[in-house]
């Protein structure tokens, strides 16, 4: 239920019969009730009337039968106080999630690793924002077509096959360790480099050996990604790889029909397009380079054959690039270019869901002790050995009354704990925005964190499972705590909602938080086991809702909710 969208409904019609034309009544939140409309004060001015009076008169208008309770407060605030019976009748009903009117073909351009090098700290944010919002997507109604676009193709694989051919120890666990080798014979060696120039012309003509051996490269690079994939949680499959080779076969019919419609012109040697509207500091027009001066090809005409076939083939009808903010231009001018060509229609969104960067404590670009960038391998098997800490020790599941766990519940609970506070941190910081990497804070057990988030859900799922007997019954809100924590929990729809327009996953960990906060002050200030039967069933159906809530949305940000920690 959308409280704020029927609240607005309700008032709509009355303000358009007070102003004599449509009007926006602004229903928000609200410290001073639960809802208030602050439309009147603008209207006021506009019509040279008296807010309060317009605002008395909008509030005698609306139909808000079973529905609220208007009053007029201050300058011309109309306060709205929801019925207790509506919020009461919703509390026994599960969470509703919103569904798409017109259900889309989404393709999400997410995660792109490099083939040949192992994941790194700075591939988390696209792959955990990317399928963060896939899941969203899928939620609404959506046939999400997640697209891994992998870096499989190009110049350096002359110098990667090569080594290999010439014996390089290729192993999943040390890729890195693999492409540093065959960079250092390239950059030492001049026979070396000669050969892997050739073999650059050869994987390009099709060569059947050097073919097989750039396929066992990306086949080892694959399940190496696919390890890390398991181990963050996250809905990237097999099928999702979508590398930069697959589209090599329609680099030249890009240009040719680029060329045809007028789009490209050539600059320094290479064929260039030219978009409107993109200038540098000069003031001269800026080329996004299709070809490059020695016949290959960039990443400009990769994604403008990635554009295309989405489009053309998948059947696109919106399409979402989950990479780094430092990408802005080069998305703006690959989508004015394939607008240009008409390869992506006028009215079809493509958006590029920009983020910022992760930093260390020191404000610069977060690398390991020695200086190097960190692995996300590492990452994930140093987040698992600290929250161990958190989950299984007896002394602190006695202190918090949970039962304690096995050692297998201990290592999965670990897993979910330490995977999900990383997750967490990521996603409730603005995309766009960069931030530091604090481990002690992440994993910290209060505050706007994951593992405060899983904690508030296992509090809830032990307080149903220690019930009994008692089942979860009608709700009779008599408490201000409870009010407010079902006041918060019918806030889950229009959350999601605003969140699929803004694809800001940080304003449903906001929530998420802001919900686990409100249950805590319920859960200080209410008890629920110990209180009168009636009371009790009432209590368990916030917990029972309250827990569906959290799982819920923990799930949507691809965060694991144990039931005990």
């Amino acid at each position: 239920m959308n409280l704020e969208a029927l609240l607005a409904d309700r008032l709509a019609g009355a303000f358009a019969a007070v102003a004599g034309h449509e009007v926006d009544p602004a229903v928000r939140r609200s410290p001073h009730a639960d809802f208030a409309s602050g439309a009147a004060l603008q209207l006021g001015r506009d019509l040279g009337r008296s807010p309060r009076d317009l605002a008395a008169a909008v509030a005698e208008r609306a139909d808000l039968a079973g529905l609220a309770v208007a009053e007029v407060a201050g300058p011309g605030f109309i306060n709205l106080t929801i019925d207790d019976a509506l919020i009461a009748g919703e509390m026994v009903r599960p969470p509703e999630l919103p569904r798409a009117a017109k259900p889309q073909t989404v393709v999400i351009d997410y995660s792109a690793p490099n083939v040949a090098k192992e994941m790194q700290v700075h591939h988390l944010r696209s792959t955990v924002i990317g399928d963060a919002v896939a899941r969203l997507m899928v939620q609404l109604g959506h046939d999400v077509r997640r697209a891994n676009h992998l870096g499989d193709w190009g110049t350096p694989f002359g110098m990667l096959v090569e080594h290999l051919l010439d014996g390089g120890e290729l192993s999943m666990d040390d890729l890195t360790g693999f492409y540093q080798a065959a960079r250092a014979r390239f950059d030492s060696d001049d026979d070396f480099k000669r050969r892997a120039r050739l073999r650059v012309v050869a994987l390009q003509g099709g060569d059947e050996e050097t073919l097989a051996t750039w396929r066992r490269l990306v086949e080892v690079s694959e399940r190496h990604f696919m390890d890390v994939y398991e181990r963050l949680g996250v809905t990237l499959t097999e099928a999702d790889f979508v590398g930069e080779s697959f589209y090599n076969d329609d680099l030249h019919r890009v240009v040719e029909e680029l060329d045809a419609k007028g789009l490209l012109r050539v600059s320094d040697g290479a064929l260039c397009a030219f978009p409107e509207g993109f200038t540098g500091r000069d003031g001269e027009p800026v080329p996004l380079i299709v070809r490059k001066s020695d016949g290959g090809f960039g990443y400009a005409a990769t994604d403008l054959a990635a554009v295309r076939h989405r489009v053309g083939v998948l059947g696109a009808d919106r399409l979402l690039y989950v990479v780094g903010a430092p990408q802005r231009t080069h998305f703006q001018m690959v989508f004015a270019v394939a607008r240009a060509a008409g390869w992506l229609p006028d009215d079809m969104p493509a958006e590029h869901v920009a983020f910022g960067s992760i930093l260390g404590a020191d404000g610069k670009m977060l690398k390991s002790r020695s200086g190097e960038t960190v692995r996300l391998s590492e990452l994930l098997d140093e987040a698992v050995r600290r929250a161990a800490r958190l989950t299984g020790g007896p002394a602190r599941e006695k202190e918090r009354s949970f039962p304690s766990l096995t050692s297998g519940d201990a290592s999965a609970a670990a897993r979910a704990v330490g995977v999900g506070a990383i997750k967490y941190a990521d996603l409730s910081s603005d995309r766009r925005s960069d931030y530091i990497f604090d481990w002690d804070r992440m994993l910290a057990i209060t505050g706007n964190t994951g593992p405060y988030l899983q904690m508030a859900h296992a509090r809830t799922r032990s307080i149903l499972a220690k019930a009994g007997d008692a089942r979860p019954g009608p709700v009779v809100l008599t408490e201000p705590r409870e009010r407010a924590l079902a006041l918060e929990l019918l806030a889950f729809e229009p959350t999601l909602e605003l969140v699929a327009d803004t694809l800001e996953m940080h304003r449903l960990a906001g929530y998420l938080f802001g919900l686990a906060s409100a249950f805590s002050a319920f859960f200080e200030a209410c008890p629920v086991l110990r209180a009168d039967p009636a009371v009790r069933e009432s209590r368990l159906s916030l917990c029972q809702r309250t827990a569906e809530t959290l799982r819920q949305g923990l799930d949507l940000l691809g965060i694991g909710t144990p039931e005990r920690l």
